[in-house]
């Protein structure tokens, strides 16, 4: 198979797909951030997730936005800033909420506890150093990130307009967690993997679609 540009973008569609259904699976599957979770097989499976979505995410919002970049300009590109900075962010907590976090819980009570604290907004006993400044900065960039890169989506009209709506508004909801209960907070996340998943498939169906009658008119014109 020849390795072109437009293939490889068409590939990230998938990708994003990926990245998106990880993430609609974190947010409905999440347990809450308290000690108890973190040495449960669902903590494991969520987080191991949440890397996915990260990494895949990562490669599949840049050939969203190379597809993107001529028609949505500024907007796209700070969209696209904003939200790798948070996945890769969001990378590096969930490597520690893995592979760290579980074996401390029996030796560390009190630094997983602190950890579930910054996470929650209710501190611990024990200093995390700068790891609750860069949770914080998480928040923002989501918000912003998510919102403005499905605006771009919308106003560029390339892949789907409405995955761009629907990925807008649910990270717009995003600080309607706060009313929630714990255990009900992680599935303000799913319209946001939703809307990611259907903008990749939205690329992916594009390129493939492409192809398609590429090939047709390839093999009409070698038939004349």
């Amino acid at each position: 198979m020849k390795l072109t540009i437009e293939s490889v973008i068409r590939w990230s569609g998938l990708a994003t797909v990926i990245a998106g259904l990880s993430f609609a699976l974190v947010g409905a599957l999440h347990p809450p951030n308290v000690l108890a979770s973190v040495t449960t097989t669902s903590w494991i499976v969520v987080h191991v997730l949440a890397m996915a979505m990260s990494i895949f995410g990562m490669l599949g919002l840049a050939g969203l936005y190379a597809r993107q970049a001529k028609t949505s300009g500024w907007l796209g590109l700070a969209g696209y800033l904003l939200l790798s900075l948070w996945l890769a962010l969001i990378l590096g907590f969930t490597f520690v909420e893995v592979f760290i976090l579980p074996p401390l819980v029996t030796v560390e009570p009190d630094f997983v506890a602190a950890w579930m604290g910054m996470l929650n907004g209710t501190g611990g006993s024990i200093d995390l150093g700068g790891m609750p400044t860069l949770w914080l900065v998480t928040t923002p960039l989501y918000l912003l990130g998510g919102v403005v890169f499905g605006i771009a989506a919308f106003r560029a009209n390339i892949v789907s307009r409405w995955a761009g709506v629907l990925l807008a508004v649910g990270t717009a909801m995003g600080p309607l967690a706060a009313f929630l209960p714990l255990d009900l907070q992680p599935k303000i996340a799913i319209p946001v993997g939703l809307a990611l998943a259907w903008l990749g498939y939205s690329l992916w169906s594009e390129r493939r679609s492409n192809s398609t009658a590429q090939a047709t008119i390839d093999a009409q014109l070698h038939s004349a």
